[in-house]
């Protein structure tokens, strides 16, 4: 028998026990039945499980639960979409998830699974100071997957930094009277420049023709 300040009164009838909770406006509590004699405290119930619950809510609040993302590639994703998809990959592994890595193919790209599996090693290469393979390149009907987990650091050392590409020199632009042009670099609005060279000469061999 504990008393509600903590203090153990020794071994009592469950008569006398409940009389003296009674007495404190407090409850008799079984706090560990399997104990022989069973041990009993004296407490304010509605608090200890009030405080019992709100120890469980912390505990899960701090508790990191890990998921594993999924981030999708083509064998043609472009350099721009390549580097946001691994930034993104690389915030996930620092935040401690895991990460699917997904090569979609599409019809005849399915013939040429070596793309995919260049696309999976280069992300591995960028991610090489944050990732480990957790699983190896394999193919699913129409898709190649990997996963990727964090790789655990060593307690006290720091994180690599990853390695920066070069930046290529900026050439100084020429003056406004003699600058050439400037070329689209829109993909979607690349035009084929010889079909309109064809033409003129079309028209121009009409008109020979005409002045004969």
């Amino acid at each position: 028998m504990i008393d509600a300040a903590g203090e153990q009164l020794g071994i009592m009838l469950t008569q006398e026990a409940m009389a003296r909770a009674e007495e404190a406006g407090l409850q008799l509590v079984e706090v560990n039945p399997k104990a022989n004699p069973p041990v009993c405290k004296i407490m304010d119930y509605g608090k200890f499980k009030y405080e019992t619950a709100k120890r469980d809510r912390e505990a899960r609040k701090n508790q990191k639960t890990t998921e594993l993302k999924e981030v999708k590639f083509r064998p043609k994703t472009h350099d721009h979409d390549f580097d946001f998809k691994t930034r993104h990959i690389r915030r996930f592994l620092e935040e401690g998830d895991k990460v699917k890595l997904v090569v979609q193919f599409r019809g005849r790209e399915i013939t040429h699974p070596e793309t995919g599996r260049a696309i999976l090693e280069r992300v591995c290469r960028d991610l090489a100071d944050v990732a480990t393979v957790l699983q190896l390149a394999q193919m699913e009907n129409n898709r190649m997957n990997m996963v990727l987990a964090p790789k655990p650091q060593r307690s006290g050392a720091p994180r690599p930094k990853p390695v920066e590409s070069p930046v290529a020199p900026r050439s100084v632009a020429a003056p406004a009277s003699a600058a050439a042009p400037a070329a689209s670099t829109d993909d979607d609005d690349d035009y084929d420049d010889d079909e309109y060279d064809d033409e003129d000469d079309d028209a121009d061999d009409e008109e020979a023709a005409e002045e004969a």
